[in-house]
């Protein structure tokens, strides 16, 4: 069967496959990764949140650097599909280095494996999103394209879930390792029947930095979806540790995050569905101002609070739905500015940009965020002040509403709506 831009649902299904792993693999390193390397191995929150920020510094080189390549690099005829392969080494040794470190390992190793990860995930990641935004150009299908990818993600991250919840923390991370390096390779080789874009024009020299300095909508999206993203990422880093230390009770940690992305799964097609019928960025800021109203909430739970703190995971967890699956989609929508403007289609360069404020929100607010909690006294080992904890509660909690505040205010009058997009791509296809 075909959808409406005439791919097959077989085709999307290849395409989106590898998400699954991807998605498990996303989750240990930005929310068990801190609390396992900081509680069983022994490394400081706060260096561990220096090494998080120097290696987004990294990715600000070699994000671009891998979307450029994409973009202008072909081997047997293809730009992306090669360059999945190629990661899948480094990321197969890198994840089981991370997950499942030897005694004694210490923050050298730590540092030096998630090197290697972050450069190969760029490798992988790059122009596996820039494939995507080239599957289709109706403005609408873009996004059936982003749900088909981000569900396949959330089932991975139920998947890691429940490899994680059902069994010690080290074993847990162990189960996720294996299923990293025996899926990615196994849907990566099904992903290729689906099919690549047709190789276009390779991109010009003009630096896509001067893009955006002069183009004012791909400058504000981007700076949006920063912005979103740290504020994702501060209750994703923290939250194991706010489970633990604000609720009192750690075992309950599993089962809350199971729930939270069990939400984001039936959240993410019913904002589809609303994507498809107004326009993508009032969707995208309601579903952030809703997250806000959550998340206010969040910051007045104390010790034995898991019930309430479980209905606020179900419910924040459908506004994750949105965050997933409208932004990617908008993205596309912006490359086709860029394409009318210079003639080429730089998809993989753009992606690469959006990759690396995607992973500097993650790590940098992740990473700020345990810096300042040890400097506030907070230890992972437990016997923390109350100070340590309100600060705690804040860092997970009120720091989020802020920054998606920010987000809503530069998006609500987005000028990319449903009928500017379908004009651009109706004159690129003409």
């Amino acid at each position: 069967m075909r959808d409406k831009s005439g791919l097959r649902r077989r085709a999307l299904a290849a395409y989106a496959a590898p998400a699954l792993p991807m998605a498990a693999l996303y989750l240990p390193v930005y929310v068990f990764l801190a609390q396992y390397w900081s509680g069983t191995m022994g490394v400081s929150v706060g260096v561990i949140g220096a090494v998080f920020i120097a290696v987004r510094l990294l990715d600000a080189i070699t994000d671009p650097v891998m979307g450029w390549l994409s973009d202008r690099v072909t081997i047997g005829g293809l730009r992306r599909k090669p360059w999945l392969l190629l990661a899948l080494p480094g990321i197969g040794v890198a994840v089981w280095a991370l997950l499942v470190p030897p005694n004694g390992a210490g923050i050298v190793w730590f540092a030096g494996f998630l090197v290697l990860l972050t450069i190969s995930w760029t490798m992988y990641l790059t122009p596996y999103f820039a494939w995507g935004a080239e599957l289709t150009g109706d403005y609408a299908e873009r996004a059936r394209v982003t749900v088909w990818r981000e569900t396949a993600g959330l089932l991975g991250t139920v998947c890691a879930m429940l490899l994680y919840g059902t069994a010690e923390a080290g074993t847990g991370l162990q189960r996720i390792a294996l299923l990293v390096m025996i899926g990615l390779p196994v849907l990566t080789l099904l992903a290729l029947r689906a099919p690549e874009g047709a190789v276009r024009p390779a991109p010009g020299r003009e630096a896509l930095w001067r893009v955006l300095r002069t183009d004012p909508v791909f400058g504000r999206l981007l700076l949006a979806y920063l912005l979103n993203g740290a504020a994702n990422a501060l209750p994703a880093t923290l939250f194991l540790f706010f489970v633990e230390f604000r609720l009192g009770d750690a075992a309950a940690g599993g089962p809350l995050l199971i729930a939270y992305f069990g939400a984001a799964m039936l959240g993410a097609p019913l904002w589809i569905w609303a994507g498809k019928r107004f326009d993508k960025h009032r969707v995208w800021c309601l579903a952030m101002l809703y997250a806000c109203a959550i998340f206010a909430v969040a910051f007045t739970l104390g010790p034995g609070d898991v019930t309430g703190f479980a209905v606020i995971c179900v419910l924040s967890g459908l506004a994750l739905g949105a965050d997933l699956s409208l932004p990617p989609a908008m993205q596309a929508d912006v490359v086709d500015v860029d394409t009318l403007r210079s003639g080429v289609a730089r998809t993989g360069a753009f992606f690469a940009l959006w990759s690396v404020a995607t992973k500097a929100s993650v790590a940098v607010a992740g990473g700020v965020a345990l810096i300042v909690l040890e400097w506030q006294g907070f230890s992972a080992q437990g016997g923390n002040a109350q100070g340590a904890l309100i600060w705690l509660a804040g860092l997970y909690a009120l720091a989020p509403v802020a920054l998606k505040l920010a987000a809503v205010a530069l998006m609500w009058r987005y000028p990319l709506g449903r009928e500017v997009a379908t004009a651009n791509r109706a004159r690129i296809e003409g």
